[in-house]
């Protein structure tokens, strides 16, 4: 998964999805045991390519890097790196990257009627409501969080 760089926004950094190189790594299809492990794990043969696996639309995919912690309760922390894909519809509840008024931010869209709300996952942040004075677009549908331990 090679990235290249786009733009860096305050809120995120985003680089476009590169999914002509092929990186197949070992894979655990049977999931990894907590407990203890089995023998038969040292004679896997089973690769995954994270491109083809994560990335179903690679035309429309775009990779963001978090900036802030607006959404730590959703699990997405500064610096994680977001997969958002553009072709996928907004719909009611789901994670997006939105551009509202000049700047990039990630919120959960709250769908009513004739009102869109962006709301933080943090509880120290208070919900956005969009009305039509707003330059507004939401931009792409968060699919993926990857993160560094």
């Amino acid at each position: 998964m090679q990235l290249r760089k786009l733009y860096n926004t305050p809120a995120i950094t985003f680089y476009k999805a590169d999914t002509k190189t092929s990186l197949e790594l070992p894979y655990v299809a049977e999931g990894i045991s907590a407990g203890f492990p089995s023998p038969a794990d040292d004679f896997l043969d089973i690769n995954i390519d994270l491109n083809k696996h994560l990335i179903k639309n690679p035309s429309t995919t775009f990779y963001g890097k978090v900036r802030g912690n607006s959404m730590i309760d959703a699990g997405i922390h500064d610096g994680d790196l977001l997969i958002i894909d553009k072709s996928l519809d907004p719909t009611n509840n789901k994670i997006a990257v939105c551009f509202i008024d000049g700047e990039f931010t990630v919120k959960r869209i709250k769908i009513e009627k004739n009102i869109v709300w962006l709301i933080a996952e943090n509880k120290d942040y208070k919900p956005i409501k969009v009305t039509e004075d707003n330059d507004f677009i939401i931009w792409g549908i968060v699919t993926t969080v990857i993160k560094q331990v």
